[in-house]
């Protein structure tokens, strides 16, 4: 039996195929992506299908995305976690700058706040380790931010299961976001170990970046249950382990609704073995 919902946090419990909004930008998470009613109509229908977790983050437009999120959910539905996250700044659609001085991250998270209309962001992910800065310094800023009421859980994106550890010796650590898919499976050990402390594992390019349409197997199996590949990848990822939450993002409402009904889709065990 796969279960629908985690418990992020111990405290927060959320659907675990949740919505991912980079796609809401243009190319390179930059600048806007045609329509801003189309992105809101999206965002909409998501949370109307059973959506509890949207990932966003600052950089995303920048602000754009972040913008969006509050343009069509506010108010914010009891029980909906919005995540976002800080730590890089964004010059152009080709440059990215990882900034983990405590005044910055202080200063990206109260902005966030701001545009999410939000008095406490509920999930709030380092976006990278800043190689230099200490990560206590990094994580003590967060944490202090945490102690103030701004945030209530701290994640962390693209790190190793060395560095979850040497962090979670420093503070709670609710979530990890990682490149994870059918075809990539690098962060195998940050998984299991995500599986031992009960953290939240949001895996980015679930769908492997359109990659997994080539995969014969996966299209074999997909053809089995009468579904589109990209479903089969996410049933894998929900089938694969209780802490996975996949966050699929699209700017369409055609493939949203493909996305989320990917969580009604029974993989046997020989499925699995299939795939590996």
């Amino acid at each position: 039996m796969v279960s629908e919902n985690f418990v992020l946090g111990g405290e927060l419990p959320v659907r675990r195929l949740g919505f991912g909004t980079a796609q809401l930008t243009g190319p390179g998470y930059w600048g806007p992506r045609g329509d801003a009613r189309d992105a809101v109509a999206v965002l909409r229908r998501a949370v109307e299908r059973g959506v509890t977790l949207v990932d966003t983050a600052d950089n995303y437009g920048p602000a754009i995305a972040e913008e969006l999120v509050a343009e069509a959910l506010y108010p914010y539905d009891e029980g909906l976690l919005i995540a976002t996250k800080g730590g890089v700044v964004r010059t152009s659609d080709r440059a990215w700058h990882v900034d983990g001085r405590p005044e910055r991250l202080r200063a990206m998270c109260e902005a966030s706040l701001r545009r999410l209309r939000l008095d406490t962001i509920g999930l709030y992910q380092l976006h990278r380790l800043d190689p230099a800065v200490p990560p206590a310094e990094q994580l003590g800023s967060l944490a202090a931010l945490r102690t103030e009421g701004k945030i209530r859980h701290i994640g962390l994106d693209t790190v190793t299961a060395e560095q979850l550890e040497a962090a979670l010796e420093l503070t709670d650590i609710a979530s990890v976001q990682n490149r994870f898919n059918l075809l990539d499976r690098d962060s195998e050990p940050l998984l299991k170990l995500c599986e031992a402390r009960g953290i939240a594992f949001l895996p980015w390019f679930p769908l492997g970046n359109g990659s997994l349409t080539a995969d014969p197997e996966c299209a074999r199996i997909a053809a089995a249950h009468g579904a589109a590949p990209g479903q089969i990848a996410l049933a894998w990822l929900l089938h694969r382990s209780p802490v996975l939450c996949p966050t699929p993002g699209t700017g369409s409402l055609a493939h949203l609704e493909e996305n989320l009904d990917a969580g009604r889709v029974r993989l046997t065990a020989e499925d699995m073995a299939a795939l590996g």
